[in-house]
């Protein structure tokens, strides 16, 4: 499927190119042009300033420039005119190139959109990534959903892409997590207990303590070595953190351990190699990374004088580890609570002779909920949180994609539960999919009437309104490679709510199919533009993790 801006840049610099041959301009290097979308209808479809980029360059005025692009443009079939406008070009689409779209569109069905720029491509897209500690919570979904989308919009765009989900199964947080099941296990049938200090307090320990009496008894009521207690909580807490992503549409192709990681020394081997390079050094009993060293405020800490690694020090081997399994391009969603800590791994890949360019990073901000005006936050290890299993609940997994998904990254997330319950216009979930139920409701009507879209004729779709609805599903290409190009998955939900659906629902208020005083070649016309919509809708909501529903 064509992307217009990118395909009128590439024309642009042909028309340059083609007016140098000429001589109608002078020599030069041309620079980067740029053709964007207009948000003006007197303005043409898309405009450039490029007449103007050129001024200096060509030594001469804009609007001479412009008439000299225009004269020398190559031909293609969806442009209709170009208009010079000052130092502006103003591109209209052809009416009839426009009308073909519904046809090509409705050819295409649900594979509509899908592109292959990046076909023998590999990209993984790690997210989530919370330890098994608990049930996975309202703060660690916003990176899921912007995790799970991106890899949908890398996969429309032709790159083979695996969902990574790492995850540390060792060190303090999971013994903490052990001796908080065995104070339970034992408080359960009535021992004495001692809970630790900062252990988990959450009421899951219970329910999993319940599971544990009801497999082994009371066999393990003396039982020092807390292994066990570690192994079946991890075992029931991932569970539990799988089957609620799954409520959601997440579903990840790896699990990788980050204990593996020790066990086959990789963490060793990135600390001996950046010694070898003379980067590392002992203080206060611990090791560090001689950061200052490439350009960076102060050296990190990569050993604790405990004996415990830092986070970022498993965070190098565990990037090797995804460079050396040959993706492309390895993106990251991680929490603001990371935002300090990535920029060391980068220095640490490049340090150890590893191509960082191909390790992107998105940092989220948190998430609050917010009810009846109050919002509150939340705390894992004090057991003062909202899981996702009950925010499903509450809203549905739809809403809950939505609206982790709607704002940029880097804004506070402030999820109003009040506005996700609403049944109507102003929840921007109902709006988007009420587009897709008013599609399949005229296809549903139509055929209890025995008319079809069949033999449609789509040039008869000449009403301004019907081609700014053409004009706005044609455009989804585009918005997957915007998202793509940026790592900017919030885009498409925007899109979808502010663009598409704003554009769709007055057009189907105002232009009825199934009139009693529209024609019936019309009719059948305007069937397969509303079949159009509902492919593009179905297709924009699948980007997203959500559902198409039929019925409201």
């Amino acid at each position: 499927m064509i992307r217009i801006p990118q395909d009128l840049t590439q024309r642009l610099r042909q028309a340059v190119e083609n007016a140098q041959k000429a001589g109608a301009l002078p020599t030069f290097e041309i620079p980067p042009l740029k053709v964007t979308g207009t948000r003006r209808p007197e303005h043409g479809d898309y405009a450039t300033p490029a007449a103007m980029q050129l001024a200096k360059l060509a030594r001469a005025r804009p609007d001479q420039i412009a008439g000299i692009l225009i004269e020398y443009f190559p031909q293609t079939e969806y442009i209709g005119s170009l208009e010079r406008a000052g130092g502006f070009i103003n591109f209209r689409l052809a009416d009839s190139w426009l009308q073909q779209q519904v046809e090509r569109i409705l050819e295409e069905g649900p594979s509509f959109a899908r592109m292959d720029d990046f076909a023998g491509k590999r990209a993984q897209v790690e997210c989530v990534s919370a330890n098994p500690t608990g049930p996975i919570t309202v703060g660690r979904v916003r990176g899921g959903v912007m995790g799970d989308t991106l890899a949908r919009l890398l996969r429309a765009m032709g790159y083979d892409v695996e969902l990574e989900y790492y995850f540390n199964n060792a060190g303090r947080q999971m013994r903490l997590l052990a001796e908080s099941l065995r104070a339970r296990y034992r408080e359960r049938l009535g021992l004495p207990f001692e809970f630790p200090e900062d252990g988990y307090q959450g009421d899951y320990l219970y329910d999993i303590a319940d599971q544990l009496i009801a497999e082994h008894g009371a066999e393990l009521a003396d039982e020092e070595d807390l292994t066990p207690f570690k192994e079946y909580a991890e075992a029931k807490i991932f569970e539990m953190i799988r089957a609620a992503l799954r409520r959601i549409n997440i579903e990840f192709d790896n699990f990788f351990n980050e204990n593996w990681l020790y066990e086959n020394g990789a963490v060793d081997r990135v600390v001996e190699g950046l010694r070898e390079r003379g980067l590392v050094y002992e203080k206060d009993g611990a090791v560090w990374f001689k950061t200052t060293a490439l350009g960076m405020d102060q050296d990190k800490v990569l050993i604790k004088s405990t004996g415990e690694p830092t986070y970022r020090t498993p965070d190098i081997a565990y990037h090797i580890n995804k460079l050396e399994r040959g993706f492309d391009l390895a993106v990251n969603i991680l929490g603001a609570d990371h935002i300090e800590e990535y920029p060391d791994v980068l220095a640490g890949l490049r340090a150890l002779g590893y191509d960082d360019s191909r390790v992107k990073v998105l940092i989220h901000q948190f998430v609050t909920l917010k009810e009846g005006g109050e919002t509150r936050r939340m705390s894992t290890r004090k057991g003062e949180f909202v899981t996702l299993d009950e925010l499903v609940d509450e809203v549905g997994a739809d809403a809950v994609r939505y609206f982790m998904l709607a704002r940029s990254p880097e804004s506070h997330m402030v999820f109003d539960l009040d506005l996700a319950r609403k049944q109507s216009n102003e929840n921007p979930v109902y709006y988007i999919q009420n587009a897709h139920v008013r599609c399949v409701s005229i296809a549903r009507v139509a055929e209890e009437r025995g008319v079809s879209m069949e033999g449609g004729d789509v040039s008869l779709l000449t009403d301004p309104r019907e081609l700014a609805l053409i004009r706005k599903l044609i455009e989804l290409p585009e918005v997957i490679d915007l998202c793509v190009r940026e790592l900017a998955p919030h885009k498409i939900a925007f899109w979808a709510h502010e663009e598409l659906a704003r554009v769709f629902h007055p057009t189907y208020e105002e232009i009825r199919a199934l009139h009693s005083e529209v024609p019936e070649e019309l009719a059948r016309a305007r069937l397969k533009l509303y079949a159009a919509a509902r492919v593009v809708l179905a297709r924009t909501l699948d980007l997203m993790g959500m559902s198409a529903p039929e019925r409201m």
